[in-house]
């Protein structure tokens, strides 16, 4: 179709239905495939859920939680849904606290100059910023996660045969023939499926490693660029998840937003995390406004007042 979308948005949420509806609002017209936590309560579901608009899919419901393999499931699932019932040339994974930092004509227009790239920043393990053993431990010892707690078993086990192991973010823009790759892999290699249902953090590791390696998805190392479209505000702090996104946190994000792309960094940040409809709702009326997001809301602010 000529007019289709570029991009498809696997949206993984599990709470604050009114800024995962709001996160759908702001990235009309793409299609969304929204993944909610099957741990969420029935009233929370029922608010996130009703009289979503008709560019919305709902996908099976799974127990996701924070180190769990389900987290990976739900996202194949939203690469399977996308690719049957789209056309489109890429698709997205964010979660549910993630917000767009550019309109969708500037996303289409940069997946457009792009057919055929992921954007993933990959790493090939052992990766020295992941500490003692560069992310290796993570996949040699069957892992449980129990109240966000590691439970590691001290007993080696071998990779599974032909695959290269690899690291990045689970947000990411992937090209349609590499998603379209990951789900063949989960289809054709229960093997690699049954091994990750163990490794520590899978979302980090397993659609990296499957795009990594040459023979399950070929020619994607050249073509992909390893910059993530993601801003996420990191504040130099020891944390192990980023910080919530307030109203004290525009000036820098708007600077790094609207700065010129340096060379390092080839291609703009489009989206952000994390928000909050408690936290960060008077930062996200200056990311409308500054964007032209959900232009027909009444509660958007003048553009004028957002930091140059």
């Amino acid at each position: 179709m000529a007019n289709s979308p570029a991009v498809a948005c696997v949206v993984l949420a599990h709470e604050d239905p009114a800024h995962v509806r709001r996160l759908i609002e702001a990235l009309d017209p793409f299609p969304v495939f929204l993944h909610c936590d099957a741990r969420t309560p029935d009233d929370v579901w029922a608010a996130m859920t009703a009289d979503l608009p008709a560019r919305v899919r709902l996908l099976p419901r799974m127990r996701t939680g924070w180190a769990r393999w389900e987290n990976v499931a739900a996202e194949v699932e939203g690469y399977r849904a996308a690719l049957a019932e789209t056309d489109v040339s890429h698709v997205a994974v964010l979660t549910g606290s993630d917000y767009p930092l550019g309109n969708p004509a500037e996303l289409t227009a940069l997946l457009e100059a792009n057919h055929g790239t992921s954007f993933l920043g990959v790493h090939p393990l052992p990766w020295s910023e992941w500490g003692r053993g560069g992310g290796l431990p993570r996949l040699r010892f069957p892992h449980w996660a129990w109240r966000k707690h590691m439970i590691r078993v001290p007993v080696p086990r071998r990779l599974p045969r032909g695959v290269t192991p690899a690291g990045g973010s689970q947000l990411k823009v992937l090209a349609r023939e590499h998603a379209d790759a990951v789900v063949r892999a989960v289809d054709t290699r229960p093997d690699l499926v049954r091994f990750w249902q163990r490794v520590w953090i899978a979302d980090e590791t397993f659609v990296p490693s499957v795009l990594w390696t040459e023979s399950l998805t070929p020619g994607f190392r050249q073509a992909h660029l390893p910059h993530s479209l993601w801003w996420i505000g990191w504040d130099g702090s020891a944390m192990k998840s980023p910080p919530w996104l307030t109203i004290a946190d525009a000036g820098r994000l708007f600077q790094w937003r609207t700065q010129p792309v340096a060379e390092a960094r080839e291609v703009p940040q489009l989206f952000a995390r994390k928000f909050s409809t408690d936290r960060s709702s008077e930062l996200l009326d200056l990311v409308d406004a500054a964007f032209g997001l959900r232009p027909t809301r009444p509660e958007r602010v003048a553009a004028e007042v957002v930091p140059s």
